[in-house]
């Protein structure tokens, strides 16, 4: 029986969202409170069980690598000034073990996904998307890797979400329940019309996948906007072996546009046990000014 140890997490997209934060700033590097995004992830990854983790950069993705490597000047001046909590939470970062690789050319997920190749060989693996910050009981990758120990087969996250909404994600196409929250899938559908949608079930970013995935991405002919898609790799996968599909039923937030991403910092910020209490007081009175204008 084949186990899970290795994690890809994509980090070479341009952030065009965030401009012009992210002209000269690595998205995956803006905080959420005082934490880069990307460390969340890798968090969820370790808490999960991963062993090895592959970070996929592109030009200007520097700042992620430095931030998990070691700073000796920092860290000894931390340690000079007694400064023992703000030094654990440097050297937690430190202490991950982390592999780096470049897409040169970003082409899509699926062809980010085909340069970990190498690094995955033949072997299971889980794909994590940084626009996804999942809360849960269980980690949600470890919820995939839980379903994999059983079925051995490649397994989805998805969530529903409004059906007007279905355009920005892929979508499965489910042909019923094996168990609570495990679909079988008939077809996954790239970003379909609320018309052409299947259902609501909407593919997140955690994917759980079979080495066999990279045959199909060497081959793939590019799909929506012009990029290898991988929800289009992992339809074809489908044709020849079982994919599965894990509903998530924690706490997503989406940090992956300007909205999302000021939402989760308010909400993140209503449990940071720093600034908790002085930002709902914040929150109170601007309430209390905007009702106060209405009237």
């Amino acid at each position: 029986m084949q186990k899970v140890r290795k994690a890809i997490i994509p980090a070479a997209g341009l952030g065009t969202r965030f401009l012009p934060a992210t002209k000269a700033i690595a998205k995956e590097m803006l905080p959420i409170v005082d934490k880069p995004t990307i460390q969340f992830i890798v968090e969820e990854a370790i808490a999960s069980g991963i062993e090895d983790i592959l970070v996929i950069t592109g030009k200007g993705k520097r700042p992620i690598e430095d931030h998990f490597d070691a700073n000796l000047e920092l860290e000894q001046n931390l340690r000079a000034k007694g400064k023992k909590e703000l030094l654990a939470l440097v050297e937690e970062t430190t202490a991950i073990k982390l592999h780096f690789i470049r897409q040169k050319h970003p082409r899509g997920l699926g062809d980010a996904v085909l340069q970990a190749k190498a690094f995955v060989g033949n072997e299971p693996f889980v794909v994590m998307l940084g626009d996804d910050l999942m809360e849960d009981t269980i980690p949600l990758t470890k919820q995939l890797m839980n379903d994999f120990d059983v079925t051995q087969s490649s397994t989805l996250a998805v969530m529903k979400v409004p059906h007007e909404e279905t355009s920005r994600y892929g979508i499965i196409n489910p042909s019923g329940k094996i168990e609570k929250g495990l679909y079988n899938v008939t077809d996954f559908v790239e970003k379909p019309t609320p018309e052409e949608a299947p259902s609501d079930l909407a593919i997140i970013g955690r994917y759980l996948l079979k080495p066999e995935i990279f045959e199909i991405l060497e081959h793939q002919a590019p799909g929506a906007g012009g990029e290898i898609q991988l929800t289009d790799a992992i339809n074809t996968l489908n044709n020849t072996q079982r994919v599965f599909a894990r509903e998530f039923l924690g706490q997503r937030y989406d940090v992956g546009d300007k909205l999302g991403f000021v939402e989760t910092n308010i909400l993140y910020g209503l449990k940071h046990p720093e600034i908790k209490d002085d930002l709902k007081k914040f929150l109170i009175s601007l309430v209390a000014e905007m009702d106060t204008e209405k009237k």
